[in-house]
């Protein structure tokens, strides 16, 4: 396993194909300064950009919780002049994670709140250990989700839920967020990290080239009519019907192996 650091904050391990992201802020509970932002997406800008890596893994470092979501003590100090300078910077943590070129997956336990859960939700799926508490309490303090959350959430449970949530900023508990769909797979305490790990390793398995299609074909066909949609579809399917990953997947089952995948 090899680990390579961005900026004070983030860290990025390699297990084989498999990218595990690390917020790495544990004595501020992981919330997000300027600093921090500035450091995720740049780890984000070189995963995108890794062939190598068919998975990324969203984990945290602090033991109790994943993300307190912004760094409220640094906004505080802000003028207007300076939150507006900020603003990109934030912005592009969260689009960072978001569009990951590959598949994604957030291993959450503890408090993934506000930025917290917008980075989560900026992942494909979710896996969360019963310790977990989600929400997006930003109308509490004046503000809304700004990373990607009044998009993200009635995309995974629908507009009238979504506004609920987002309209009473209510912390919602692991059993409750499973079975509204906030996420996606409840493992038991403290295993959060490593079940996430395992199904990307599983995940990682298969044609990265494919897996990439995929994800595309899925996010950009999102809310499309269904025509436009099969043809995002199309699309997708074009791009990987004669690639290297193909010929191998074929040769593969027909020879009775293991797939070598190119990734081309």
């Amino acid at each position: 396993m090899s680990e390579e650091r961005f900026g004070e904050f983030v860290l990025v391990r390699r297990h084989g194909h498999v990218a595990e992201l690390v917020l790495d802020r544990p004595k501020a509970m992981n919330a997000v300064s300027t600093e921090m932002a500035r450091s995720l997406g740049g780890a984000c800008a070189a995963l995108a950009a890794d062939r190598d890596a068919r998975v990324v893994v969203l984990t945290s470092s602090h033991e109790r919780s994943f993300c307190v979501g912004a760094d409220l003590k640094e906004r505080n100090s802000f003028s207007d002049a300076e939150l507006v300078r900020q603003r990109p910077v934030a912005r592009g943590a969260y689009t960072g994670v978001l569009e990951l070129p590959m598949p994604t997956i957030a291993a959450v336990h503890g408090f993934a709140l506000g930025g917290g859960f917008e980075l989560a939700l900026s992942c494909d799926l979710i896996v969360a250990d019963p310790t977990a508490v989600v929400g997006l309490p930003e109308v509490s303090v004046g503000v809304i989700p700004g990373g990607g959350g009044t998009q993200l959430l009635p995309r995974r449970v629908g507009a009238a839920r979504a506004a609920e949530l987002i309209f009473s900023a209510r912390r919602v508990a692991a059993a409750e967020a499973a079975e509204l769909g906030l996420v996606d797979q409840l493992v038991d305490e403290g295993r959060d990290r490593e079940e996430a790990l395992a199904l990307a390793a599983r995940i990682a398995g298969n044609s990265p080239v494919g897996l990439r299609a995929a994800k595309r074909a899925l996010r950009l066909g999102h809310g499309l009519d269904l025509r436009a949609g099969l043809e995002v579809e199309d699309a997708a399917w074009r791009s990987v019907a004669f690639s290297g990953d193909r010929a191998e997947g074929v040769a593969a089952f027909n020879e009775k192996r293991t797939p070598q995948w190119p990734g081309e």
